[in-house]
């Protein structure tokens, strides 16, 4: 069981054999690494699963290779357009994880040298076309942790600013808390070639791309993203987990957030996130352990307010009402003074 979703094992992936498994979308959801917080998203679930699958077909169209294998209904796997009404389980293709181990209180990566196939990449893939209110990008640049060659910027930028073209971004996936990574160290710790590094960013580009047309569509503009890729058993990439939903990409509509980024607002100004963030400053890997306070519930109307988003959001991108719900604009108007 994961925080947002849960693991069904079908046939398990072994050696250099892939497996079978389901993704059981939950309505739960996760903000700032924490894991499971104290509210249910209704109907989250179905939302982040539709939209999935309707991206996965879109890439599979255009020869780009997936974990897919589509959604489950009446105990088979469908693809969207035979689908009657909404699903949250999505088959796939199963990879093997393989997870560093903690040496002298820093991760290991050395298994990724020694296998070639059929595992999950151990990286989170971000891609990024402009650097909206929140962005990591300025506590970055504020830490020194990132510099402005690393962005192809000449002067320190502004929230709200576009990028001149979009620059992919490493992180971590499978480490306690996500850790940004330069393309050297990315490229290091997975066990990555220089064409297959680069083939990794080509497709995460295109992918980027095509989320980025589809979401302008119905007037969303496309700040940022992340992917997750693995190894097959040729050592071919696929994308993998989840991909153009709102938990993973922030959008915004005329500059109001449409994504989880609603909830992380609402959050940083609770006494649970000054916790939180000063325990990561006190121990990188067993932070969660030491924070005092839980994260407190949502208010009633912004809870029901952000399932809507999700529930309008799958319903316009795909083109087809699975839910009921009023049009994107609507809803968000409501929350405009839960993030000011």
């Amino acid at each position: 069981m994961g925080s947002v979703k849960d693991l069904v094992i079908l046939k398990e992936a072994k050696g250099k054999k892939s497996g079978i498994g389901r993704f059981v979308f939950s309505d739960r959801y996760s903000v700032f690494d924490w894991g499971e917080m104290p509210d249910h998203i209704e109907n989250k679930g179905k939302s982040i699963c539709i939209v999935t699958a309707f991206f996965f077909e879109e890439l599979e169209k255009i020869g780009i290779k997936t974990h897919y294998m589509g959604l489950l209904e009446d105990g088979e796997l469908k693809n969207l357009k035979d689908l009657r009404e909404a699903s949250n389980i999505l088959g796939m293709k199963l990879l093997r994880v393989l997870k560093p181990t903690v040496i002298n209180g820093k991760y290991d990566y050395s298994i990724y040298k020694k296998e070639r196939v059929n595992f999950l990449i151990p990286l989170e893939v971000i891609y990024r076309n402009s650097l909206p209110e929140g962005s990591s990008v300025f506590k970055r640049l504020k830490e020194g942790t990132l510099r402005l060659e690393d962005l192809n910027l000449k002067e320190m930028p502004k929230p709200g600013d576009f990028l001149e073209s979009p620059i992919i971004d490493f992180s971590t996936k499978l480490e306690a808390t996500d850790r940004y990574l330069r393309i050297e160290e990315a490229k290091e710790i997975a066990g990555l070639s220089d064409d297959e590094m680069e083939r990794i960013k080509d497709i995460s580009m295109k992918v980027n791309s095509i989320i980025t047309e589809k979401t302008r569509s119905i007037g969303l503009s496309n700040e940022d993203g992340k992917f997750e890729f693995g190894f097959d058993e040729k050592r071919n990439l696929l994308l993998v987990d989840a991909l153009g939903t709102l938990d993973e990409c922030r959008f915004t509509y005329d500059g109001i957030p449409v994504s989880k980024e609603i909830a992380r607002i609402y959050y940083r100004k609770t006494d649970w996130f000054e916790d939180l963030e000063n325990a990561k400053k006190t121990d990188k890997i067993n932070w969660k352990s030491i924070v005092k306070k839980s994260p407190p519930p949502l208010p009633t109307e912004l809870k029901e307010s952000i399932s809507l988003i999700y529930q309008a959001y799958a319903n316009e991108i795909t083109g087809r009402e699975w839910f009921k719900a009023p049009p994107l604009r609507e809803i968000l108007e409501k929350v405009k003074k839960f993030i000011k």
